[in-house]
């Protein structure tokens, strides 16, 4: 039954999607002239920027190629929930489904699932690139290591994002929370440079970031094919922050739900 109405969901977003071919263009587009602008960017300053690399033992591009990458899952993650959610109060939906017999679990998987699955299109467009046109070196990639760091790397970033979505469904706005916190994490995560760069009360910031591990960890094990045991440190780091954020942000969103019912605000946007 889970599955059956998740998958109805992901049929549903999945035609939409599909109806809108300009705008799978255009992101297809945006994907290419990041890739090459970052490309030419690592050519003309990445001789000052490459003594950073050598803890991640690579050159410039390649860090902020996965870095890019790898954030797509951060910014779907902490927008995808509020933005559908949205998109349910206008179009008048999101009173109809909480009058079905759907759980918040199913809900928030249902709504978010085609999101995750067309920024894994993303990433995967950005390697692509990288590796035939533009010479970044992934032989040492390891899979399985990548895979670990994806799961908890979704499960703590949703906790942000599901929070999000309950401020949207009790307040009817959200969207400057969510670039906020797309933006914050990006300058101080690691994204476009290493953490080192910055003075050390601001190093101090990134360190309390789960983007810093995850995309940490999402480097060795792609750039150096690092284990499991490698990467033990990072990943840990990830599971601490699922385990903590993701009830707590289950738990909100219930109470939210529970809220709108009550003072009868939940057709109102």
């Amino acid at each position: 039954m889970l599955f059956r109405k998740i998958f109805a969901f992901l049929k549903r977003d999945f035609l939409i999607a599909r109806s809108y071919k300009l705008m799978f263009i255009l992101n297809w587009g945006g994907i290419v002239t990041t890739t090459v602008t970052f490309y030419f960017i690592s050519k003309l300053f990445g001789n000052i920027i490459n003594p950073y690399m050598v803890r991640y033992g690579t050159e410039y591009f390649p860090y902020v190629l996965i870095g890019i990458a790898f954030s797509t899952y951060l910014y779907t993650a902490i927008s995808s929930f509020a933005d559908n959610l949205r998109m349910e109060q206008i179009t008048g939906t999101l009173e109809m489904l909480l009058l079905t017999p759907i759980r918040s679990r199913e809900l928030i998987i249902g709504t978010s699932l085609w999101d995750f699955v067309f920024a894994s299109t993303r990433v995967l467009g950005y390697l692509l690139i990288g590796v035939f046109f533009l010479g970044l070196k992934v032989e040492n990639f390891n899979i399985i290591s990548s895979i670990v760091v994806l799961i908890f790397t979704i499960i703590s970033f949703s906790g942000l994002g599901i929070i999000s979505a309950a401020v949207i469904m009790l307040f009817k706005k959200g969207a400057p929370l969510t670039w906020f916190i797309g933006a914050f994490t990006s300058l101080f995560g690691g994204t476009y440079f290493p953490i080192e760069i910055l003075p050390v009360p601001l190093r101090t910031i990134s360190y309390l970031l789960p983007i810093t591990y995850s995309l940490r960890a999402f480097r060795d094990a792609i750039l150096k094919g690092a284990s499991l045991f490698e990467i033990r440190e990072d990943l840990l780091v990830l599971i601490v922050y699922s385990i903590v954020l993701f009830p707590i942000s289950i738990f909100i969103f219930k109470k939210a739900i529970k809220r709108v019912k009550l003072n009868g605000s939940l057709a109102h946007y």
